[in-house]
């Protein structure tokens, strides 16, 4: 009897420690994912400040742009490795974790990899629903006899599901060209044409990683068509230009600061949504850029309150596409894109640099609710407390705005809106 009880609490300690280090797992799961979710919204934010700086409308998706470069980041070493983790908000550093105000060590690459490899998993599970259409995509173009080590080959597919296709740069360039640009396009349901031009990849490209991301859904309180009329849009020059509003007046997220007011629309599933954020001044755009630090958005959709919300909107269309070799070495990459950068993690010799970053997007935003695609291909080359009154939020002059996954805090899309009609 005495060794049956021995025995049982054996297994009962047993039992326990097996639970305890599944919750520890879990734990740590959790605390990874959050890193990356937040380096990624730096990153989304402080790309943002660079773009801006154009005129006119803006969106990108700062979302493809990072998985881009976190496969190409998997195969850097050295100094590489470290500019390319700070530049990119990659929770691998010290300096990243401490900016972040995460505790405990860096992640690994392996980690990290694993991390981000399962947000992209998650987001592709919930994406295949009926709620909503959202499909992240990666591929990886190699030239066909060059060799690839198998560890980085194995944790790019393992993670990021990015398989290493063979093409021949080397003899059919623009062959390989049109190969990678079909991907692109049915990965985005047509809307992302031509993401690499002519002459960006030659007879020195050895691989270029590409990044696709399609969403589609419906408003889950749509606009009404028959409300939707031509209105007075005003520009940052105080002139004004006719376009559709759309118009409703519904429950919907809503804050609002000094200076600023914030609307949450909801898609179909309330698992993503569209965040608005429109300055009270038609000319305040400019202060709202500046004020745009992840604390700021952080504090600003704590305050979201749902409540009866008078919406006008305008219908917008727009495409945009960036070279954006300059601005990641102005963010402190920079090693990367020349002759001393080192991804031997790659084919173990330094003999691969990064030569271009090519990144497009298309958003379509309506009364049936939003379609948005975007692609990002990397080049590799040889050597508050709420009023009383029912608030009228009218975006009748230039905003910003992101599409969110309310589940993880991703920013999968992030815009602003100068002129409806450009």
């Amino acid at each position: 009897m005495k060794t049956l009880s021995t025995a049982v609490i054996g297994m009962m300690v047993l039992g326990c420690a097996a639970n305890g280090s599944a919750d520890k797992k879990a734990e740590v799961a959790a605390a990874d994912h959050q890193a990356v979710v937040d380096g990624n919204t730096q990153f989304a934010l402080a790309l943002y400040q660079k773009l801006r700086a154009g005129d006119g409308n803006l969106f990108f998706s700062p979302y493809s742009v990072s998985t881009a470069l976190a496969m190409t980041y998997a195969g850097a070493r050295g100094e590489t490795e470290r500019q390319m983790a700070e530049a990119m908000w990659y929770p691998t550093s010290a300096e990243v974790m401490a900016e972040l105000g995460v505790a405990g060590k860096p992640m690994t690459a392996e980690e990290f990899a694993g991390a981000f490899g399962r947000i992209i998993r998650d987001l592709n599970a919930r994406g295949g629903t009926d709620a909503y259409t959202l499909r992240v995509a990666n591929a990886l173009w190699g030239q066909q006899d060059f060799a690839f080590l198998d560890a980085f080959a194995r944790l790019v597919e393992a993670e990021y599901g990015g398989r290493i296709r063979n093409v021949d740069f080397v003899a059919v360039a623009e062959k390989a060209r049109r190969t990678i640009n079909t991907w692109v396009e049915e990965q985005t349901n047509g809307k992302i044409k031509d993401l690499i031009s002519q002459g960006a990849v030659g007879p020195m490209t050895r691989l270029v990683l590409t990044n696709a991301i399609y969403f589609k859904g419906n408003w889950a309180r749509q606009f009404d068509e028959d409300r939707t009329q031509d209105a007075p849009f005003t520009l940052l020059d105080a002139s004004k230009v006719q376009v559709p509003m759309m118009n409703q007046k519904a429950r919907f997220g809503y804050a609002e600061a000094d200076n600023l007011q914030v609307l949450q629309l909801p898609y179909v599933g309330d698992e993503l949504s569209m965040v608005i954020l429109l300055p009270k001044a038609a000319d305040g755009i400019g202060r709202l850029e500046q004020q745009l630090t992840a604390g700021n958005l952080a504090g600003w959709l704590d305050n979201l309150r749902e409540r009866e919300v008078i919406v006008s909107i305008p219908k917008f269309k727009m495409t945009s596409k960036f070279s954006l070799e300059g601005v990641l070495r102005s963010m402190g990459m920079g090693q990367a894109f020349g002759g001393a950068a080192d991804f031997s993690g790659m084919t173990g010799r330094r003999d691969l640099f990064i030569s271009a970053v090519i990144h497009q997007a298309y958003v379509d935003v309506n009364e049936e609710g939003t379609e948005a695609a975007a692609a990002t291909g990397v080049v590799m080359k040889l050597t508050s407390a709420m009023p009383d009154r029912t608030p009228v939020f009218r975006a009748d002059h230039p905003f910003l705005f992101m599409i969110r996954d309310n589940t993880s805090g991703s920013i999968l899309f992030l815009g602003r809106v100068m002129n409806p009609q450009s």
